[in-house]
């Protein structure tokens, strides 16, 4: 069974925070942030048991090259993205959104 693939308002916001800061830092560099965050929203898609349980039913993706993690939920065929969230920020933030 296919899933479907839903971000959440917030973590969109999350994903947007993330492109502008790093944007602001080099020109494209904001630009390689989607593409991680594309490629991990991919990998969840093909395989989104594969990847560890972090808070009740949320899992993580830690995606490459950037210290953000996406974290999600597998609920009655859909993935739903709850936040895209840096490695040192509190994880209290995400787990309320859960």
């Amino acid at each position: 069974m296919k899933l479907e693939l839903v971000i959440r308002p917030e973590a969109e916001g999350d994903i947007e925070d993330a492109y502008k800061w790093y944007e602001s830092k080099r020109a494209g560099l904001g630009s390689d942030f989607l593409l991680c965050v594309e490629e991990g929203l991919s990998k969840i898609l093909r395989s989104p048991e594969m990847y560890a349980v972090v808070h009740r039913n949320t899992r993580r993706f830690l995606i490459r090259r950037f210290p953000y993690g996406i974290f999600y939920l597998v609920d009655r065929g859909l993935i739903v993205v709850l936040a895209v969230f840096h490695a040192h920020r509190d994880p209290r933030t995400w787990q309320s959104r859960s």
